[in-house]
Parts: C-alpha cells; sequence; structure tokens
C-alpha cells in the first residue's frame, strides 16, 4: 500500500482549513485516511500549523511520501521547535536557579540578652 503524507480540506468556502493527515494514495483527498497527524490554517498569518513530528517521522520511516506543501510544514515545524527548545531550557534553568535562591535557610532568629 502507497501511502502519502497530505493536507485534507475542512472548514467552509472561502474559509479553507486543513488536517494533515496519512492516507493510502488512491483514496480521494477528502476521503479514508489512516491518521491525523496535524493541523493547517492557511488564513492565519505567523505560525499557522501543528504537526506531530514524532508521527510524521515514524510514518516517513515507513516509506509515507509527503506532499510538497506537508514536506514545506515540516521543515516549517522543525524550525520553529528547534528554535523553541534553546529557549525554554534557557527558561528552565533560569527558574531552577530562582528556586534555589529562594529555597537557601532562613537565618537562624537572634536571642536578646535582655
Amino acid at each position: 500500500m502507497a501511502v502519502s503524507i497530505r493536507l485534507r480540506r475542512e472548514g467552509t468556502k472561502n474559509r479553507p482549513y486543513y488536517k494533515v493527515v496519512v492516507a493510502d494514495r488512491r483514496s480521494p483527498r477528502d476521503g479514508k485516511f489512516i491518521e491525523i497527524i496535524g493541523a493547517y490554517d492557511p488564513k492565519v498569518p505567523g505560525h499557522n500549523s501543528t504537526l506531530k513530528i514524532d508521527r510524521v517521522e515514524y510514518w516517513i520511516s515507513k516509506g509515507a511520501q509527503p506532499s510538497d506543501t506537508v514536506r514545506s510544514l515540516i521543515k516549517k515545524n522543525k524550525k520553529a521547535t528547534a528554535t523553541a527548545e534553546p529557549a525554554a531550557e534557557a527558561e528552565q534553568e533560569e527558574q531552577q536557579s530562582v528556586q534555589e535562591q529562594s529555597s537557601s535557610p532562613p537565618a537562624p532568629p537572634t536571642e536578646d540578652a535582655s
């Protein structure tokens, strides 16, 4: 069975919205599919797609062929996650340092000798 990763059109007239699906190459565009692995909204500016990168890589390893548009979306999402990971790591390190500073034991109370 030849499998492809492609877009499935949803939404209304003049307001397209796509699901990224894994489907048999012979099935129609909006027909039967194997798995939904993401979404794409071309009307939204900026980062307008979400993909399960691990599932994409799994299906490509099994021989699935992504369409040209899906290939572009995969590249953009991998790039976005690659730039987001260092920022997330830096944020975690910052939070840990703040927690370490706040978790230092308080100074023992001083007693007055009156």
